[in-house]
Parts: C-alpha cells; structure tokens; sequence
C-alpha cells in the first residue's frame, strides 16, 4: 500500500508560470541552485493537505509577480482507495461581470479554494481525511530552541493526521478566546455574557488536550519501538513531555473533571486576564518538552548537529506512525534542503528508512550527487529559474 502523487500541475505560483510533471511512486529528487524554486514546488505540494502549507504564507503571496494575482495547485493523489483529483487555488484580483472588472472581497482573496474531484468544499479541511503529509524544512531547526508556539503547531501536526476533526476544535477555541478576550477590553463584567464562550473554551480545549495526549502517547510507543529495533540508529531516540495544567489533569482526572475545573479557572481568572490583556490559561500555552533520549538532556541544550538529529528521528517516527495508522500506506514527506545538514552517514541512513517506509519523499538540495544513494529508487528532477526537467 503506498500514498503518492501521480500528477501535478501548478500555473502562476511563486516563479512557476507553468509547470506540469508526472510521477511514480518513487521518492523525487529536486536538484538545482539556490532559488531556482525548488521550495516552491514542496510548499505547492504541502497544499494538497489541510492547513496553510509548510511555509504558513499568505495565499495572496503564493501568486507569480506581474501576474493576475491568481494561482492554482492541481493533483491526482493515489491512495488505498482509488485516485482522487485535488485542486486549490486563489480568484484573481478582480473578476469579470457584466459591468466589467471588479474587485475581489477580502474573503474572497485570503481564503483558498479546494476542490475534491471537482467538488468545492468548505475548507481545507477536509483534506485531512484524505492525505497525509509531514515536512522537514530549514525553518524548523530552531524547534527546540525557538518559541513554544511553534511545538505546539508541530504536535498539533500530528495530531490532525490521525484526527482530523482536532484543527476544527482549535479554530472554535481561538474564536471562543478571541471574543472572550475581547470583553474582557471592552470592560464586560457581566458573568452571563462569558458563560458561553467560556463553556465552548472548556469543552473544545480539554478535548484538544486529550488528543494531544493521546497523540505523544502513541509517538512514544514507535519511539520506543524503533529504538528496540535499531539502538544504534544515528538519529537518537527521544523523549517527550506535554506541558500544560489540562494535559497534566487529563492524566489523573475524567476529562469530564478536568472540563468542570477549567470552567471555573476561567471564571476565576478574568480579572488577572483583563489586566494582562488575554486569556493566559489553556491550551494555547502547552508546551511540547523534547530530550535528548541516549544523554538524558534536554533536546534544548544539545549540539545544532544532535538537535537536527533528534529531530529527523521524530519525522521518521511520525511517518511510522501515521503508517501504522493507515493500514501500511505511508506518508508523503517533504524534506527540504535536508542533505546539506547531515553527514553521509546520517543521509544513508535517512535514504534507507525512506525506502523502508514506502514513501513518495520530496527532496531538495543544491547538490544533487547529496542523493546518489537514491539513484536507483528516486526519480531526479532538475529545477532552473521555474522550470523542471529529468536529471540527464
């Protein structure tokens, strides 16, 4: 059983006017100089999946300059289940009508549009329930050192490719605080008027804490497994800890309880919120603790080599997992520039669990002899101002 992408087309995104490949199931290989657009094509591929790609860019952003402001991803991703034909996109700037050009709302230019075999759906949710992806770029080597907020969205990652109701949850969180924090400016004191919101924040955050839980919980488990397997891996095992006051409660207490008791917490605490000017309780706080397994340290205090180390080992986990999950059909992964930081041994390594996994594995680098371990298994590409052809 294998996911992978058999077709893709992208028309005015980034510095791709046009392009159009068609693949197999092999990993690929996407080879070329520094700005050549290679990372354009992975980020037009993470949006084959729910959320706003591994970039996290504004969708106005994504279009070719001195173009129509319009842009469009199209795919046929083959799964257990058949083929399925994914589209997304933006409007251009203006529209045509009868009166002639007119502007674009502000909706209507920051939301993307996504299509399943030719239906428009609601969102870019529904994707999650239909491709798994997971991605490793550059900008995620300060993980371990960086703010919370962004192990926080990589576990939160996780979580949606097993649950994909878990980003919905969090949206209705967010808005619940926003407007709770809100009236909390505007100097509301009235208890009947945060009685909702607060009661929505409850329920939807202690069920984003369980699943979180349950998330690290099984990633544990493959952690556990693969370090049996292989103990002198070169990407060392890790260990993880989830810290938050929900999370923590989940462990001892109902989840039931545990919703009954931040209720109250975030009755109790709204004066010392209005001072700070938000909500400072929640799960919008938790933070993912990750160490360095074999030397007992905080992954945060390790070397730039063992933290890049750690954490490709945890992608290769989370693949692993996701596969498990998914009846053996792995995800599709994107790596970007992912060679350039390893040694050979460490890239022989990777090269080796990507086959293993059965992965259609996007890779890019400058070098594309970073790859030659591949040569027999990957299809190598060549990228150049905007353009793609087969390696010679």
């Amino acid at each position: 059983l294998i996911m992978f992408i058999s077709r893709l087309t992208l028309t005015d995104f980034r510095n791709h006017a046009h392009l159009s490949l068609t693949l197999d199931a092999r990993p690929v290989v996407l080879a070329g100089p520094n700005g050549a657009g290679k990372t354009n094509v992975l980020e037009a591929v993470s949006l084959l999946a729910a959320g706003q790609g591994l970039r996290r860019a504004a969708y106005p952003d994504l279009a070719r300059r001195n173009g129509t402001g319009a842009w469009a991803v199209a795919a046929t991703l083959q799964t257990m289940h058949g083929p399925i034909d994914i589209g997304t996109g933006l409007l251009p700037a203006s529209g045509q009508t009868e009166r002639g050009q007119t502007e674009r709302t502000q909706s209507e230019r920051t939301g993307r549009i996504v299509r399943l075999n030719g239906e428009t759906q609601s969102g870019s949710g529904v994707l999650a329930e239909h491709v798994e992806m997971i991605w490793l770029t550059p900008a995620m080597d300060g993980l371990f050192t960086g703010a919370a907020g962004e192990r926080r969205r990589f576990l939160d990652r996780l979580v949606l490719c097993f649950d994909p109701a878990h980003g919905t949850r969090y949206g209705q969180f967010e808005r619940a605080m926003r407007q709770r924090n809100r009236l909390l400016e505007d100097g509301v004191r009235e208890a009947a008027r945060f009685a909702g919101l607060e009661a929505v924040m409850a329920e939807t955050g202690v069920a984003i804490a369980a699943a979180r839980v349950e998330a690290a919980a099984a990633l544990l488990g493959v952690i556990a497994a693969r370090r049996a397997r292989a103990p002198d891996s070169p990407f060392p095992w890790a260990t993880l800890s989830l810290d938050g006051p929900l999370e923590a409660d989940l462990a001892h207490c109902p989840a039931v309880d545990v919703e009954d008791g931040y209720l109250a917490t975030l009755a109790q605490t709204r004066e010392r919120d209005r001072a700070t000017g938000r909500t400072l309780s929640g799960p919008h706080r938790t933070d993912l603790i990750v160490g360095h397994g074999p030397k007992a340290m905080p992954a945060s205090a390790s070397s730039t080599g063992e933290q890049k180390s750690l954490l490709v080992g945890l992608i290769l986990a989370h693949a692993e997992l996701l596969r498990e999950r998914r009846e053996g059909a792995a995800p599709i992964l994107l790596l970007d520039e992912v060679a350039a930081h390893l040694d050979e041994r460490r890239r022989a390594a990777l090269f080796a669990e990507i086959l293993h996994l059965g992965s259609q594995a996007w890779l890019t680098g400058t070098d594309g002899q970073a790859f030659s371990a591949l040569l027999n298994n990957a299809e190598f590409l060549v990228v150049e101002e905007g353009r793609i052809a087969a390696a010679a």
